[in-house]
């Protein structure tokens, strides 16, 4: 049989769309775009300096 009141002291609420919103945002991730942008500078920077 459950046990509720045992069953409602382990329970702990999920995030608020908001704060979930907040934590995923705050998070500085590199993505796909960020990668190819460093490449596009570093080929660049290499053209300038005769290397490529």
């Amino acid at each position: 049989m459950i046990n509720y009141e045992e069953e409602l002291k382990k329970f702990h609420p999920s995030m608020d769309v908001n704060e979930a919103e907040d934590a995923i945002y705050s998070r500085d991730l590199t993505d796909v775009t960020d990668i190819l942008k460093e490449m596009m500078r570093e080929e660049k920077k290499n053209r300038k300096q005769g290397r490529g």
